[in-house]
C-alpha cells in the first residue's frame, strides 16, 4: 500500500451537463505531482448509479462521451501512480424508481427513506441488485485490471424487504424477531462479500478489496476478514473530531492488515465543493496517521467537468511533501503499547450502533491526554503483550473471559476495572479479587469522590455524575471514598440549580486496589466521555501509575493535554512521534486547525534495553544529546511544530 493516497469522489447527477469536458491528462498528472500523490482512487460507478466509462453491465453517465475512467487510469500508469477503482455498492440512485423491490426496508423504518428525500437510498443485497453489481465488478476487472477495488456503503444490515422476509421464512427464521433479522443480515452480507470476491478473483488473485462502512466494527473479525486492507474513515471536521482517529487506529493496528487513515481536504465533509482546510491541518492529520501506524488518504471531490483543482493539490502537497520525507521511518514500523483496553463495543456486540461505545471514547481520551501507549482489543486478542488491561465501565465477564483473564493475572498481568466491569455475567459479584465485595448500585446519583491522594485541586469532594457502586468487606487499599449527597434531587427534594451538595457524614469506600487489580466504583470512562472532568482523569491516571508506574515505555513532560505521543519500532531503531495542534471550534461545532503553535523543551524518558548509538530528529537528521541511565534514555526535544519524530538508533 502507498503512503500518499487520494480518494477522489465523483458523485455526479444526471442533471449536470458536460461531464469530463475539461479533463486533460496533462493537467490531471500535473495536479497529482503537485500534491506528491502516489495513489488515487478513481470512479467506475458513483452513488447516483452512473458509470464513467462505456458499459454493458451498467449505463454510462448520459452527459459523458468518452472513457473517463480509462483516461484517468492511463494517466496514472504513465507517472507511476497507483489507481484503485471505486464502485458504489450500497447505493444506486438511478435504480431506485426502476426497481423499488431492490430497496432495503428497515424493520424500524429508520433506514427506509421516502422517495422524495434529498439523499441516497440503500439497496438490499438479497435481491437481483447483487447480480447487477457483480456484473459491474466483473466488467471493471475484465476491462481495466485495477490494482484494487473500493466498494462503498457496504455493511451488514437489518432488512425486512419482501425478498429478505421470504428468505427468512424459507430458513425457518422469524422475520419479526430482532435476533433473526440481525443474523439474516449477517448471512446476506457474507454472501455479498463472497460473490464480490469471486467476481474479482475470476480475473485477478492480487487485486485489493475493501468494503467501506465508515467504521471497523470491534470484535467482528468475521466481517473484516473479507477485506484485504482497511481504510479508516475519520474526517475530523466532518463530525468525527480530532480524537476519533487515534481510537479507531488503536483497534485496527491489532488486526493483521495494513490500514489507511482517511481524512479530507474539505472544511466540513464529503460533497463540499469550494471548501478548504488550512495546510497546517493536513500536515497534522497526516502526521497523526503515521504516528498511529497508518498510511495516509485524503478525500477530494472532482468537479463534474473533470478538471482537477490546483489549489486543492497545492494544499495536499504541503502535507504530502512532508510525508514523503518521513516514510523511511514509518515503513514496517510497529506501534508499541503498554496498555490494552478491552473494547466495550466488542464485548457488548453493539457494533455500528455504538460505533465506539461511549466508555471506549472516554478511555481513549484519558490515555491520549495522559501520554500513555495503548491498543484497543477484542476478545480474540493476545492479552500477554500488555502490562495492563483496562476493562471500561460495562465489561462483564463470562466463563471463557474469566479463564483468559485469570491466566493473564497469574502470569503477572494487571487489571483496571470500573463501574460494572469485572462482575460476572448475570451475577453481581466480582470475578476477581479486587479487595472488596460488590453489594450493588449505591443509592445516590450523582455522588462525590474524595481521593486518598493529592489532586490538582486538593483532597476534597468531587462530583461524579455516573452511578456509584456500594462496596463492602473492604480488604484492599482504599484509593478514594464515595461521599453521598444529603438526598437525591426530585420535585419535592431539591437544592440549588443542579444537584444536592455532599453530606460530610456519608462516607464509604469508592475505589480500591488489591495487588495487581484496581477497581474504581464509578463508570469513570463514560463520565469522562460525557463530562470531561479533570478529577476523573486524575483518578484514572493515578490508578494506572500505581499499577505500572516506572514500567511505562515512554514518559513525556512539556507536551500539552491535546498533545499525542506514540512509540514505534523498526529493526535497529525506536521512533517516538510527538504531535500537537491548537484546535478551535468554528461555526456550528466544527473543530479546525489553523495556527501551528511551536513547543519547546519537551523531555522524553524512553525505556530501552540498551543505550542507542545516537538520537536524532527525523526527517531533519539533527542529532540530540542524551543520557542512558537505569534502563531509560533521557533527552530533550528543543523545538517541535505539529509533528516531530525522535529516533533512537543502534
Amino acid at each position: 500500500m502507498r503512503y500518499r493516497q487520494i480518494h477522489l469522489d465523483f458523485h455526479t447527477s444526471e442533471k449536470i451537463p458536460g461531464i469530463g469536458s475539461a479533463f486533460s491528462k496533462e493537467q490531471f498528472q500535473k495536479c497529482l505531482k503537485l500534491g506528491h500523490v502516489d495513489s488515487v482512487t478513481v470512479f467506475s460507478k458513483c452513488h447516483h448509479g452512473w458509470a464513467y466509462h462505456p458499459s454493458t453491465a451498467n449505463e454510462m453517465h448520459p452527459h459523458l462521451n468518452f472513457d473517463l475512467l480509462g483516461a484517468q487510469l492511463e494517466a496514472c500508469r504513465e507517472i507511476g501512480v497507483n489507481s484503485p477503482v471505486y464502485i458504489s455498492a450500497g447505493y444506486d440512485e438511478k435504480e431506485v424508481l426502476r426497481h423499488p423491490e431492490w430497496l432495503l426496508v428497515s424493520p424500524d423504518g429508520q433506514g427506509t427513506s421516502p422517495y422524495t428525500q434529498v439523499h441516497y437510498h440503500l439497496m438490499c443485497y438479497n435481491t437481483p441488485y447483487l447480480d447487477k453489481l457483480c456484473a459491474q465488478v466483473e466488467e471493471v476487472m475484465d476491462r481495466y485490471h485495477p490494482s484494487g477495488l473500493f466498494l462503498d456503503i457496504s455493511a451488514p444490515r437489518r432488512c425486512v424487504c419482501a425478498s429478505c422476509v421470504r428468505s427468512m421464512l424459507d430458513k425457518g427464521m422469524d422475520p419479526t424477531r430482532d435476533e433473526d433479522i440481525t443474523r439474516h443480515g449477517d448471512m446476506v452480507y457474507a454472501e455479498y462479500c463472497r460473490r464480490i470476491e469471486a467476481s474479482v478473483r475470476k480475473y485477478s488473485k492480487d487485486t485489493a478489496i475493501f468494503h467501506n462502512a465508515g467504521h471497523i466494527t470491534h470484535g467482528r473479525r468475521d466481517i473484516v476478514n473479507f477485506d484485504t486492507h482497511l481504510e479508516l474513515e475519520s474526517l475530523p471536521t466532518g463530525g468525527w473530531g480530532y480524537d476519533h482517529f487515534p481510537m479507531s487506529a488503536a483497534y485496527a493496528r491489532t488486526l493483521p492488515f495494513e490500514f489507511l487513515g482517511m481524512t479530507g481536504k474539505f472544511h466540513t465533509t464529503w460533497g463540499e465543493f469550494g471548501g478548504f482546510k488550512h495546510p497546517n491541518a493536513l500536515i497534522y492529520e497526516t502526521g497523526l496517521s503515521l504516528a498511529c501506524g497508518a498510511k495516509c488518504s485524503i478525500g477530494d471531490q472532482l468537479h463534474p467537468n473533470g478538471e482537477m483543482n490546483e489549489s486543492t493539490y497545492r494544499l495536499i502537497g504541503a502535507a504530502y511533501a512532508q510525508v514523503e520525507k518521513k516514510e523511511p521511518w514509518c515503513k514496517g514500523a510497529v506501534n508499541q503499547a503498554d496498555i490494552g483496553v478491552l473494547s466495550a463495543e466488542a464485548c457488548l456486540g453493539d457494533g455500528r450502533n455504538g460505533s465506539g461505545s461511549v466508555c471506549n471514547v472516554g478511555a481513549s481520551r484519558i490515555l491520549l491526554e495522559g501520554k500513555l501507549l495503548f491498543n484497543i482489543l477484542d476478545t480474540e486478542a493476545d492479552f500477554s503483550a500488555y502490562k495492563l488491561l483496562i476493562l471500561p465501565d460495562c465489561v462483564r465477564i463470562d466463563a471463557a473471559m474469566e479463564k483468559k483473564l485469570s491466566a493473564y493475572l497469574a502470569s503477572g498481568g494487571k487489571l483496571l476495572l470500573s463501574g460494572q466491569s469485572g462482575l460476572r455475567a448475570g451475577k453481581d459479584e466480582f470475578a476477581f479479587e479486587v479487595g472488596a465485595d460488590y453489594l450493588g448500585r449505591a443509592g445516590y446519583t450523582p455522588s462525590y469522590m474524595v481521593p486518598e491522594f493529592d489532586m490538582t485541586n486538593g483532597k476534597t469532594s468531587y462530583v461524579m455524575y455516573q452511578p456509584a457502586a456500594e462496596l463492602g468487606n473492604v480488604r484492599g487499599n482504599v484509593l478514594a471514598w464515595r461521599n453521598d449527597p444529603y438526598f437525591n434531587r426530585g420535585p419535592f427534594h431539591f437544592s440549588s440549580h443542579q444537584h444536592t451538595p455532599n453530606d460530610p457524614d456519608k462516607m464509604a469506600p469508592g475505589a480500591v486496589m488489591n495487588g495487581n487489580v484496581a477497581y474504581l466504583g464509578w463508570a469513570v470512562f463514560t463520565d469522562y466521555a460525557t463530562k470531561g472532568e479533570l478529577h476523573v482523569k486524575e483518578l484514572v491516571l493515578h490508578a494506572i501509575d500505581l499499577l505500572i508506574g516506572g514500567e511505562k515505555a515512554i514518559a513525556v513532560q512539556g507536551l500539552p493535554d491535546r498533545g499525542i505521543v506514540t512509540l514505534t519500532h523498526q529493526p535497529g531503531r525506536d521512533i517516538a512521534h510527538l504531535l500537537f495542534a491548537h484546535t478551535s471550534v468554528r461555526g456550528n461545532g466544527i473543530e479546525v486547525i489553523e495556527d501551528a503553535v511551536p513547543l519547546a523543551d519537551i523531555h522524553l524518558s524512553i525505556r530501552r534495553a540498551n543505550a542507542p548509538k545516537k538520537a536524532y530528529l527525523a526527517p531533519q537528521m539533527e542529532e540530540l544529546p542524551f543520557e542512558y541511565r537505569q534502563g531509560r534514555v533521557e533527552l530533550t526535544v528543543p523545538r517541535m511544530v505539529l509533528h516531530q519524530m525522535v529516533v533512537l538508533e543502534d
